[in-house]
């Protein structure tokens, strides 16, 4: 694990994107195909911005995201099909694109392009109650299932309110289709961006505690790569000389 502190969003999101571009292109130059799990949310957007911008060859890119509510038609502002396709998918030249539709009826398949081959790098946002794509506290961390149909608890709601995706959490739907946790932790690397003050309770929950399902992104610092991009503001909770004794590299810039 390692966990990197930048100054603020925007900078936050262009070193991950470096990041990110340069484990793209090592998989592409390694096995001639990078394939990714993508998060979506008002967390993963400066990052997207810069990543767009760098140096990739796109058509040799497969992309996967994590999830979508149950019930929401694409054209709705808070639809993560509609999210991806106008912020990244519209602006690069995807080799393919693989979107969770929101059904049940739509997991099979999906699962089956899934685990044809290794995910390279899944790109994991932790929520404001450190849910990992849709599963919520207590989240199911024995389920094997590549995707599956959660229940979506109010503080996930209110945030959705929040981040102005729904004007009430009455609109906010009941259920959406998850990647699991299991199936996450599948993924070669796993980088998670997380800025701003409103995600310090969740970075703190998740360094500070061992894996749990009541924290769900713990579980993410078991896995042999995993590197963790904040800012100040989402870092303001963490005590540094409490988690450098279990020997995480901490690099603040």
């Amino acid at each position: 694990m390692e966990i990197i502190v930048s100054r603020d969003a925007r900078e936050l999101g262009e070193n991950a994107a470096v990041r990110i571009a340069d484990r793209i292109n090592a998989a592409i130059a390694d096995h001639g195909l990078a394939r990714i799990v993508l998060s979506t949310g008002a967390s993963q957007l400066t990052m997207l911005d810069a990543l767009i911008q760098k140096k990739v060859d796109w058509s040799h890119v497969e992309m996967y995201h994590l999830d979508e509510y149950v019930g929401l038609p694409e054209t709705h502002i808070a639809s993560f099909r509609k999210y991806l396709k106008e912020r990244f998918i519209s602006k690069v030249p995807l080799g393919a694109a693989h979107l969770v539709d929101g059904t049940a009826e739509g997991i099979g398949a999906l699962t089956a392009s899934l685990r044809s081959a290794p995910i390279d790098i899944g790109l994991i946002g932790i929520g404001e109650n450190g849910h990992i794509a849709f599963n919520d506290p207590p989240a199911d961390f024995d389920t094997r299932e590549a995707y599956i149909i959660v229940n979506l608890n109010d503080t996930c709601k209110h945030q959705q309110v929040r981040e102005g995706w729904f004007a009430s959490v009455e609109e906010v739907p009941a259920q959406a289709v998850s990647m699991t946790v299991h199936q996450i932790l599948q993924c070669r690397t796993i980088i998670s961006v997380v800025p701003y003050a409103v995600k310090a309770d969740a970075v703190q929950k998740t360094l500070y505690q061992d894996a749990n399902n009541l924290v769900p992104a713990t579980v993410m610092k078991s896995h042999p790569d995993f590197t963790l991009f904040v800012d100040r503001d989402s870092f303001a909770g963490v005590d540094v000389e409490r988690i450098r004794p279990e020997g995480v590299p901490v690099r603040i810039l």
